[in-house]
């Protein structure tokens, strides 16, 4: 007879956790790149200068769909013929597209680093400012659906992380 393992591999611990340091230094780096939906509509909330612009890098079609109120319509591919024209380089920039599952806001947060602006990407896109219930403008006004359990707390204004 043979012995056969039934020892399984946990796929979680396959690859060692980093050290804590490097842990550190990779989600510090996180932050520095990326902001999400809550922090954004909070900031956007307080009255006055948030301190930065939020550029919505969808197709006219998408804008009129749903966007962020006060947002800057600026399509990707419009960036590097339109920015200097609607941004100021001294003010950061927050860019979002649909959601989790399109790198639209990468690519655009990318072309906007390419041309020197301080530039931030909005986690998880139009689609979780939707889903968290925050208010949204279309072509018809502005709106604003039910948080979704599953993305928002239901009795609290935010999750607490």
């Amino acid at each position: 007879m043979s012995s056969v393992s039934t020892h399984t591999v946990n796929p979680v611990l396959r690859v060692a956790p980093a050290a804590p340091a490097e842990a550190a230094a990779y989600f510090r780096a996180s932050l520095v790149f990326h902001a999400d939906v809550s922090d954004v509509a909070a900031a956007l909330s307080v009255e006055g200068d948030p301190g930065f612009v939020v550029l919505d890098s969808r197709s006219t079609e998408a804008w009129d769909q749903g966007h962020i109120p006060g947002a800057v319509h600026l399509p990707t591919a419009l960036i590097p013929e339109q920015a200097e024209q609607l941004l100021d380089k001294s003010v950061p920039v927050v860019t979002y597209c649909w959601g989790p599952g399109c790198n639209g806001a990468t690519r655009s947060a990318l072309a906007l680093a390419e041309l020197g602006y301080q530039v931030k990407e909005m986690l998880g896109g139009f689609e979780y400012w939707a889903r968290e219930g925050f208010e949204y403008e279309t072509w018809e006004g502005r709106q604003r659906r039910d948080a979704d359990p599953l993305t928002a707390p239901v009795d609290a204004e935010d999750c607490g992380c």
